[in-house]
C-alpha cells in the first residue's frame, strides 16, 4: 500500500551549504534503496517534507528522522493512503529558500514567514501540487 506522510521540523542548529548537500545526497542514496519519493523544503530553519512510499518503509524512516539531531520539533502535518506516487521521478528534490522560491514560500504562509506548522491540509496539500510544477530545484 503506498502513503504520503508530510512532517516539519525546526533545524536543530545552524545548517550550512555542504550540510544541505549531505542531507541531500543521503536522502537520495538511502530513499532509493528503500523505495521511498519525496520533496524536501528547507526555509529560514524549517524543514517540511512530503515523503511517499510504502507504510512500512515510510514509517521507518520517519522514526529515523525523530532521532536525528539536526531536527527538533518534529510534527506529522498530513498523512494518508495515495493511489500513485506523485514524486516518481526522483527519490528526493530539495526546495530551497532560493529568491526564486520566495514568492511560492510566502504565497502559501499566513504570515511574512514560512510555517508549515500552521498549514491545513488542504494548504498544504495544494503547496506541494504547485511546487511540482513551478519550482527551482536545488541539485
Amino acid at each position: 500500500m503506498l502513503i504520503q506522510l508530510t512532517y516539519a521540523s525546526r533545524t536543530a542548529r545552524i545548517l550550512g551549504p555542504a550540510d544541505i548537500k549531505d542531507i541531500l545526497g543521503a536522502s537520495q542514496r538511502n530513499n532509493a534503496r528503500a523505495g521511498i519519493t519525496g520533496a524536501l523544503c528547507l526555509n529560514h530553519g524549517i524543514f517540511l517534507q512530503q515523503l511517499e512510499g510504502d507504510r512500512a518503509a515510510v514509517n521507518a524512516l520517519y522514526h529515523r528522522l525523530l532521532k536525528d539531531s539536526r531536527h527538533k520539533d518534529t510534527a506529522v502535518l498530513d498523512f494518508g493512503e495515495i493511489p500513485y506516487r506523485r514524486f516518481s521521478n526522483w527519490s528526493m528534490g530539495l526546495l530551497g529558500s532560493v529568491e526564486a522560491n520566495r514568492q511560492l514560500f510566502l504565497k502559501y504562509s499566513s504570515s511574512s514567514e514560512f510555517d508549515p506548522f500552521s498549514m491545513n491540509t488542504l494548504t498544504l496539500r495544494s503547496f506541494f501540487d504547485e511546487i511540482l510544477q513551478n519550482v527551482r530545484w536545488l541539485e
